[in-house]
């Protein structure tokens, strides 16, 4: 079955409506994860235990921020995506504080695989999105281009830069994706659009 013009005006004001109403809590998340992003920038791993703790903590609390606005905002765009995002976030934090004395080749590759499919599902949301809302979704395909270059930095420095750039490289995967995030709500909270197109 064939989409009309009329049917993609109609889906392209819908998106841009949906999000025009609910700016507030992709901010609220943007932020977020940029604060988490500039803590774990600012706290070097001191030691490998704390900064798997850190980092639990700081996985666990940006999945489960992102897991709550991805339920208030149920009727955006790209709601499975921020959800296994979410969960992703959730389920890592929880394996780092589980088992903090696992090690920290451990941890290295957990980053790596949690970082690739965080790259791979902000990529792939943005491409979902990339006709309903040109260029607004740009952000958040660097974003996901960051995490895939982030996980192969993480890859390719093995062992060696696990011990001083696992918190580094959180805290910058963070402040893109909140940036991200936060530039997405700010340009949906200035447009316009019908909430009934014609």
């Amino acid at each position: 079955m064939s989409s009309t013009p009329s049917d993609v005006a109609r889906l392209k004001a819908a998106v841009a409506t949906s999000l025009h109403e609910h700016w507030v809590f992709f901010l609220i998340e943007g932020i977020a994860l940029l604060i988490l992003g500039l803590v774990a920038i600012v706290l070097p791993p001191i030691a490998t235990v704390a900064v798997e703790i850190i980092i639990g903590w700081v996985l666990l609390i940006s999945g489960v921020v992102g897991l709550f606005t991805t339920f208030r905002m149920r009727s955006a765009p790209g709601f499975w995506w921020s959800l296994l995002s979410a969960i992703l976030g959730i389920a890592a934090g929880i394996v780092l504080l589980r088992w903090p004395l696992s090690g920290v080749l451990s941890l290295t590759l957990i980053l790596t695989v949690f970082f690739v499919i965080e790259g791979v599902t902000s990529v792939f949301f943005s491409l979902e999105h990339r006709r309903e809302l040109t260029g607004r979704w740009s952000w958040m395909l660097v974003s996901g281009i960051v995490d895939l270059v982030l996980a192969g930095i993480i890859f390719l420095g093995l062992p060696g830069t696990a011990a001083w750039a696992i918190g580094l490289l959180v805290g910058i995967n963070m402040v893109f994706g909140g940036s991200a995030l936060m530039a997405m709500a700010l340009q949906a909270r200035t447009d316009r659009r019908p909430a009934h197109p014609a």
